[in-house]
């Protein structure tokens, strides 16, 4: 078994398990695993995270799915870092990008809408 790629602190964690990473239907699929609350000091508190997801970007998997519903906050640097990367993806064409988020989590039904927006690609569920 796989190590368990993780960035955590006591408030949060981000984690991508290698055994996500699999194929379905032909499809590279990788989950990245939001869980707590994002509200670090700014961009050089998040390089951790956005370089995790470059490094995922750099394996050109099929799909990447962000599973945002475990995530009670987030800051706007947090928005922000998302949005960047979500622009970013822009590029990658073969890319395809989903985000799941809760109904249930107020900020997340305004701003992942607006992650739509920024790539409009991008598949996004709420459940």
């Amino acid at each position: 078994m796989q190590e368990i790629k993780e960035i955590q602190n006591e408030d949060y964690q981000v984690t991508w398990e290698p055994e996500d990473y699999q194929v379905k239907e032909n499809l590279d699929v990788i989950t990245v695993h939001f869980n707590g609350e994002l509200a670090l000091g700014g961009p050089k508190e998040y390089q951790p995270i956005k370089d995790l997801l470059n490094d995922l970007v750099d394996q050109e998997p099929n799909t990447i799915a962000l599973n945002l519903g475990g995530l009670k906050f987030c800051n706007s640097s947090a928005i922000s870092m998302l949005s960047k990367f979500v622009l970013g993806l822009r590029k990658k064409k073969d890319i395809q990008v989903v985000v799941v988020g809760s109904n249930d989590i107020p900020w997340q039904l305004k701003s992942l809408k607006n992650l739509q927006k920024l790539l409009p690609s991008l598949q996004l569920q709420l459940d």
